[in-house]
């Protein structure tokens, strides 16, 4: 297994292809919240990802930078993939690029409420109440 992290510019168009047809097969059609998934956040993000030995890209994670906060979203696990720690593994990974990259920043994601306890596993608070996102209860949650 590999860990990937590129830039909007640097990312091949199968690259992209993947990304999105994964993104939409996740949070589109398997939770069932039609929204546009493709969005300009996508153009300044870091794209991060684990790939497998036959370089399929099986958990995700996109990274951005509002003002002085860090946000990560669209985190994901390919559902083939679930049940094998690769979601945990994404994620420290993830801050470890994240402290490397940047210097002492807060760190901001939109979570979705079942979601809180694996967060905060990490260290993430919440600092929202629960609230509807496209129709799915989510919670902001930041270290």
């Amino acid at each position: 297994m590999e860990t990937k992290v590129k830039s909007f510019s640097d990312l091949t168009l199968a690259q992209y292809h993947q990304l999105m047809k994964m993104r939409v097969a996740v949070f589109v059609v398997e939770q069932a919240c039609p929204y546009q998934e493709v969005d300009d956040i996508d153009l300044s993000a870091y794209h991060f990802w684990l790939e497998n030995n036959s370089k399929e890209i099986i958990a995700y994670a996109r990274i951005y930078q509002e003002d002085q906060t860090i946000h990560f979203g669209r985190v994901l696990v390919k559902k083939e993939e679930r049940q094998q720690g690769l979601g945990r593994q994404l994620i420290q990974q993830l801050m470890e690029w994240v402290a490397q990259e940047f210097s002492e920043r807060r760190l901001h994601i939109e979570a979705q409420s079942y979601l809180q306890s694996f967060y905060a596993s990490f260290g993430f608070q919440p600092v929202s109440e629960t609230y509807l996102l496209d129709g799915i209860a989510h919670i902001d949650m930041e270290k």
